[in-house]
């Protein structure tokens, strides 16, 4: 702003310079010049630097800016489960439906919005097919929604009203005010041997703090990467945050990757700095440090160093570094964030292709933290705090949202699991810390169904009659609330005697004694686990998200909860369905303030993701009942297209198929611009404790089933490729009942084969979240599918259902 007796020349010499400035890209000194020339001050700050104000641009797109940060500166499971991680950029699971004045069509339902929105601002409405990003526009040009730029900002989705006008906050400011009231509750908790060690929120503020100096001091540039390489604990949440409040990226890295994947992470980021856990992720990082040309330092925060290298640190030596530092430097930092600047980078898991770097804002995550611990109702510790236990991978967004940002929102605290957790100790930490709240993937609870069922064929007639009887009315009882909405009308007296019996016993055993929200996300999961743990009375409530959508845009929950549902918006978050069919099956599109900024150097995929007016499409396919739950039908580039031109959601039909023989384990229905469908099968066989590769040893359930069917099996080698007769045959049975039940007859499974092995993480088959990467297994099996296709007869055809000898 100019006072009305300035000199008009220096007004113009003024423009030149910052003209100049924005041309030879010194961007980050713009505002000191432009306020030392008018004689103001010698240091300028955002005006709204210290209040979070929010700027309101023309009405006519109901949007608002985002504002400025302060800168506050407070003083055995069974041994089957594999590294998971919730993977995804086209993924999770996450509820309730708010209209919001100032998010787009304001008019519509939220659920069931079926056009794009009427009024745009006019920074919106200039959007072409090639967006530009936020850098490439003239430096008094409002921010647009999206960017692909390290350093740029964005317009934030603001709504009028709700939760979508909350002021925005960035990390720092969510931070500072969780310390003030939660400030001497535990925060983060662990067990080092037999000692359980924790923090509370005063000292993980501070030790946050310490990291951050640290890492200027070893030489983190702004909006720069740290990247974090190693199992959950209190050094990779202090190293996340600590990223963050320096002004770099926080850059979490899959555990399972290659020395080769960790470089194209750490490359894309620019990492300066890289934390690992142990000696074991360090050496991937050593066999790339050469080719990583921003890297400045390694810090191992777990175990002592084998060797002694120049810039490799321990974690005490890394804290040692920024202890004594002075506090101004960072302050400085803190005061020039804003909540639309990015904090926070996640890489999807690469399964359609190199992975992206999902940009995540401050208001990304401060704003999603506060909507979903609104929607699920998680209580602040001053009244009764929450307990979360930390296992699935931190690369991902869900993993990060719930054990981070969720419950420091409600000053929970986070319990670190033992790293073989998903070997089979995380019941063990489940039953120590009794979680009031619990997220698995959905290979996570099937695992839990296994071995409860395994154990439950080991118990005595009686014991086994009661449990079936308490499971059946478990499930009816439910099932009738559920439906009714949980209305007025009594609950019956067997449940209650159920209860007492069965339900309470099954949830101690389970470290679950305490838990009143279970939660499933991040791949899809079977009708039949959701009513297995639904008939012990542990219901579970699904997610849908993204890691575009900073982890959840739907969750389901007690009130709002439906079978095989998704549940309905967090609140501030909208959903469009994009060309509906005659069955109201569209391809899910998000709006709301959780969606994020755009990929990192991909402005060509940060388009085909968000369209021209903001929205942030899917890939999923999905509609909405008559109460507006959402529920997930299909994928866009998993549709199978046949020959004939018939378009086939596979993930349907391999669910049916592995409800109808419970010995499969994975399922993978081929058929794309082919005559007929086929299908890759896997057995359920034990996993290795150590490596998580899949064995030859059928998993006791496995065996019990091939009992139970006439067959001595007890390898997968025993039943592969047709070697076992009567359990090929149960196989195809089972085939024929699914076919039975299709729609059409090009959606009949023709042919199928069982593999040799499972799929595994390790193995390349599946994702960090177990998700099926479909390109990489049909590469794979390429010769086996080559044969469904010119073979004239195999043993699969109704006509023929018996191998060869």
């Amino acid at each position: 702003m100019q006072s009305k007796g300035e000199d008009t020349s220096l007004l113009e010499d003024t423009e030149w310079i910052l003209a100049l400035a924005f041309l030879t890209d010194i961007t980050g000194k713009l505002n000191h010049l432009n306020c030392e020339l008018q004689g103001k001050v010698t240091v300028c700050e955002p005006a709204a630097m210290s209040e979070a104000v929010v700027m309101e641009p023309p009405r006519a797109g109901g949007f608002l800016e985002s504002s400025c940060g302060t800168g506050d500166s407070a003083a055995s499971l069974d041994d089957g489960i594999v590294d998971t991680a919730n993977e995804s950029s086209e993924e999770e699971s996450t509820g309730e439906r708010e209209e919001e004045a100032g998010a787009p069509d304001a008019a519509t339902s939220s659920t069931k919005t079926t056009e794009a929105p009427a009024e745009q601002s006019s920074n919106t409405q200039m959007v072409s097919a090639q967006r530009p990003d936020s850098l490439s526009l003239p430096a008094a040009a409002e921010p647009r929604l999206w960017t692909s730029q390290r350093d740029a900002e964005v317009q934030l989705r603001m709504g009028d009203s709700g939760l979508a006008a909350e002021n925005p906050l960035t990390v720092n400011q969510m931070f500072t005010s969780a310390v003030e009231r939660f400030g001497t509750f535990t925060a983060l908790g662990w067990k080092e041997g037999e000692q359980q060690k924790s923090l509370n929120y005063k000292d993980y503020y501070q030790a946050c703090r310490t990291a951050a100096k640290s890492f200027l001091k070893l030489g983190l540039q702004r909006y720069h990467g740290v990247g974090i390489l190693g199992f959950n604990s209190a050094e990779w949440f202090i190293s996340d945050i600590g990223a963050i409040l320096a002004g770099g990226f926080a850059v979490g890295i899959y555990t399972t990757n290659s020395p080769e994947a960790c470089q194209y992470v750490a490359e894309n980021c620019k990492a300066n700095i890289i934390v690992v856990e142990n000696h074991k992720q360090l050496q991937k990082i050593l066999q790339v440090e050469d080719k990583l040309p921003h890297l400045k330092a390694i810090i191992q925060y777990k175990d002592a160093l084998k060797e002694k290298r120049p810039n490799l640190y321990t974690w005490a030596e890394f804290m040692e570094l920024g202890r004594d530092e002075p506090d101004a430097p960072l302050d400085a930092i803190l005061s020039s964030q804003k909540p639309n600047q990015c904090c926070t980078l996640i890489y999807t898991s690469g399964t359609t292709g190199q992975p992206k770097g999902v940009m995540l804002s401050h208001d990304n995550i401060t704003w999603t933290a506060l909507s979903t611990s609104q929607h699920v109702r998680l209580t602040e510790a001053t009244q009764a705090q929450e307990a979360v236990v930390s296992y699935l991978p931190l690369s991902h967004i869900a993993a990060q949202m719930v054990d981070i940002w969720v419950t420091m929102k409600v000053g929970g605290a986070t319990y670190f699991a033992q790293p073989d957790a998903l070997k089979g100790s995380l019941v063990n930490t489940l039953k120590e810390v009794r979680p009031t709240a619990f997220m698995g993937v959905p290979r996570v609870w099937e695992k839990m169904q296994e071995k409860m069922k395994s154990v439950g064929q080991k118990s005595s007639t009686v014991r086994r009659k009661v449990a079936a009887w308490a499971k059946d009315v478990g499930l009816q009882t439910n099932l009738t609330k559920m439906n009714q909405n949980e209305a007025a009308g009594r609950t019956p007296l067997s449940y209650h005697i159920a209860k007492k019996l069965v339900f309470k016993k099954v949830r101690k055993a389970l470290g679950l004694d305490r838990c009143n929200k279970c939660y499933t996300g991040a791949a899809p999961i079977t009708k039949d686990t959701l009513e297995f743990f639904l008939s012990l009375d542990i219901p579970l409530y699904e997610l849908y998200g993204m890691s575009e959508s900073t982890g959840p845009h739907t969750i389901s929950r007690p009130n709002a909860f439906k079978l095989t549902s998704c549940g309905k918006e967090i609140p501030g978050c909208k959903t469009k369905l994009h060309n509906p069919d005659e069955e109201g099956n569209g391809e899910i599109c998000f709006w709301g303030r959780h969606v994020f900024m755009g990929y990192l150097n991909m402005p060509d995929k940060t388009d085909e993701a968000l369209d021209a007016e903001g929205w942030l499409h899917s890939g999923d396919l999905g509609k909405h009942d008559e109460n507006g739950f959402l529920f997930i039908t299909g994928r866009i580039k998993e549709l199978i297209i046949t020959a004939g031109g018939e378009n086939i959601p596979p993930v349907p039909i391999e669910d049916a198929v592995k409800e109808a023989v419970p010995l499969i384990s994975n399922a993978m229905l081929i058929g794309d611009k082919k005559k007929f469908l086929s299908m890759l099968l896997t057995i359920k066989c034990q996993v290795n404790a150590e490596s998580g590769d899949p064995e030859d040893e059928l998993t006791p359930e496995a065996v019990e089933i091939c009992k139970k069917l006439g067959s001595n099996a007890t390898r997968v080698s025993e039943i592969a490729s047709g070697r076992d007769r009567v359990v090929y045959a149960a196989i195809q049975e089972g085939i024929n009942r699914v076919n039975e039940k299709a729609t059409s007859n090009a959606q009949r499974i023709q042919k199928w084969v069982v593999l040799d092995r499972d799929f595994s993480v390790g193995g390349g088959e599946l994702g960090p979240t177990m998700k099926l990467k479909r390109p990489v297994v049909a590469k794979m099996f390429k010769d086996h599918i080559e044969n469904f296709y010119k073979e004239l007869a195999t043993p699969t055809t109704p006509d023929n259902p018996l191998p060869p000898k």
